[in-house]
């Protein structure tokens, strides 16, 4: 499928083109949604350049994914197709700029592109060029994830509330499973976005190298300039979370640990009370006939009596030695 837009009085008018129809030559943005080969070559034709294929869109090489063609600048980045759910996926989109037009290319459903496509139909203040509505969309795009990167820290401290003020315990065995994959959403949403922004980094640096060729105003390369400082300041906001998560986790672990590890040091501290009463038991249960105090009538009580005390001296000596 292929979107058209094109200008009008309020903005960028929005057409579907159909199967087999030329692209219009007037169009400022070609948004292509899974295309045909067909579809590929017609919008080569009209920009003057390349479209790679989905094999080369999915490529990791820098060289495939950045890199100048005769008519425009191709250039390939991860974008979150949905950024706030618990594992976003991530879809590769390549943008085909020019000075004239911008070509977007992709297979997945990112919903910077939809926000983008909304706004440059309503804004009639964007100019109608490739490079503005390029900029448009960085600008949406960086927003987004700002605001993915803030919500994952509002996430967090939630969460070192519920860990360090609540308190998490070994005994609610859900609860505990619940923080723990909790932390690692939070996680997993952290590192997809900094691959998001480590992608759009090179992107924007290779923009801001090759901006004569799509022909960039002083003002354009200033605000690439600015999309790649903000991008940065949210790659180190991730750094700092990814950090903060690591320690929250292990937090997590040895608070469950440390009550675990009292449980056993009662039933430890228990065990030894109870041995020198068992040793007592232990002798006068033996099956001896030269026993002092096998036919003595008060042998009973007095080997009763030998426990409680052995327990109440071992009792006072844990205390003495602050071991309880």
């Amino acid at each position: 499928m292929i979107i058209a837009y094109c200008p009008s009085s309020a903005g960028l008018e929005r057409r579907e083109v159909a199967a087999g129809e030329p692209l219009p030559s007037t169009s400022v943005w070609i948004d292509m949604v899974q295309p045909t080969h067909e579809e590929q070559l017609a919008a080569e034709k009209l920009m003057g350049a390349e479209i790679p294929t989905r094999e080369e869109i999915a490529s990791i090489e820098t060289s495939a994914r950045l890199y100048d063609e005769p008519g425009a600048i191709v250039m390939t980045g991860l974008l979150p197709m949905a950024a706030r759910t618990p594992d976003p996926e991530l879809s590769s989109v390549t943008f085909v700029l020019s000075s004239k037009r911008l070509v977007t290319v992709r297979y997945g459903d990112p919903q910077s592109i939809v926000i983008c496509g909304r706004k440059v139909q309503k804004d009639a203040t964007i100019p109608h060029t490739g490079p503005a509505v390029f900029f448009t969309l960085m600008e949406i795009i960086i927003d987004r994830s700002a605001d993915v990167m803030e919500e994952a820290s509002r996430h967090f401290d939630e969460m070192s509330f519920r860990v360090f003020e609540e308190g998490i315990t070994a005994r609610k065995g859900s609860v505990y499973q619940e923080a723990i994959k909790t932390q690692g959403r939070i996680g997993l949403q952290v590192a997809k976005m900094h691959d998001v922004c480590a992608s759009l980094s090179r992107l924007l640096l290779f923009l801001d190298s090759h901006g004569r060729k799509v022909s960039l105003s002083d003002e354009q390369y200033l605000t690439c300039k600015s999309f790649g400082r903000d991008i940065h300041s949210i790659k180190e906001h991730g750094d700092a979370l990814d950090n903060k998560l690591s320690f929250l986790l292990d937090a997590t672990i040895g608070l469950v640990n440390l009550e675990q590890n009292q449980i056993i040091k009662v039933f430890s501290v228990l065990g030894v009370i109870f041995l020198p009463p068992t040793l007592i038991a232990s002798i006068y249960g033996m099956n001896f006939i030269n026993m002092p105090e096998l036919k003595w009538h008060l042998g009973f009580v007095f080997s009763i009596a030998l426990m409680f005390a052995s327990v109440a001296m071992t009792y006072f000596f844990l205390r003495w030695k602050k071991l309880l």
